[in-house]
């Protein structure tokens, strides 16, 4: 308990700071008319475990996050699967208002480890060179994650699914596969968190300054990936983002439950 409270009061004075460039991506500079990221939220304790950072919850026993949304694109080809209104609206599937930095501290106070295993390294010109890091295996099972939506039907009633299953690849016509998504953290330009500069926050086309990346196939791809429209509710249908750790898989010798 101790030990959390002091990661509270480190996040709390250190935002800025907190993300390094986890890829080292070249990065234009934000323009200049943008607003910098929050200062130190407020962190309100709701019970034993759980902890609330403007519209983001988190719980230290599960380490599980909940924040706010809503269906912005109920088909149509996506390239992001959530933004701000600032961010690419145009190509994302889930709108949110909730902050970016917010949702970052979460990740962190909830032991979450930012991967960078998608991005390529730069040469010393600043060109991609191909290769790519070599992450810990620790760290690639910290950084994976499942993220659900939690909404209510047209009878009131509460439904509770994987984000994977409102998302389809038109070269395959199959729904994404039930992967996990990745924690990659974002970058920090100049003292500032990209995701309050451009709001985008979660990515499925693979990009360095999310939050959160799609890490499996056809990430590289900008022209597969749909809104399923037979499974996504109505635009401005308003939901919750749940992201948990992603389970893992038993062992061979197991039998599933």
């Amino acid at each position: 308990m101790i030990r959390f409270f002091l990661l509270l009061l480190f996040v709390g004075t250190s935002v800025a700071s907190a993300q390094e460039e986890p890829a080292k991506q070249p990065t234009p500079p934000p323009p200049t008319d943008q607003p910098a990221a929050p200062e130190k939220p407020q962190v309100v304790k709701l019970d034993e475990n759980r902890y609330l950072i403007g519209k983001v919850t988190l719980d230290r026993r599960t380490r599980e996050i909940r924040f706010p949304a809503k269906v912005n694109m109920d088909e149509g080809l996506l390239e992001f699967l959530l933004v701000q209104e600032k961010g690419k609206v145009h190509e994302a599937m889930l709108l949110t208002d909730a902050s970016p930095t917010h949702i970052n501290i979460a990740f962190m106070l909830l032991r979450y480890l930012p991967s960078n295993e998608l991005f390529s390294q730069l040469d010393e010109t600043g060109h991609m060179t191909g290769m790519y890091f070599d992450v810990p295996a620790e760290v690639k099972a910290n950084a994976r994650i499942l993220i659900e939506v939690e909404w209510k039907d047209a009878a009131g009633k509460t439904q509770r699914k994987p984000i994977n299953e409102w998302i389809k690849n038109t070269k395959t016509d199959v729904v994404m596969e039930p992967g996990p998504w990745l924690y990659t953290g974002s970058i920090t330009h100049e003292g500032k968190y990209l995701p309050e500069l451009t709001g985008d926050l979660f990515a499925i086309f693979t990009a360095p300054e999310a939050i959160v990346n799609y890490p499996g196939g056809d990430a590289d791809s900008d022209l597969v990936w749909y809104a399923f429209s037979d499974r996504v509710p109505a635009k401005n249908t308003e939901i919750t983002m749940i992201i948990t750790p992603f389970p893992k898989k038993p062992a061979a010798d197991q039998p599933s439950k």
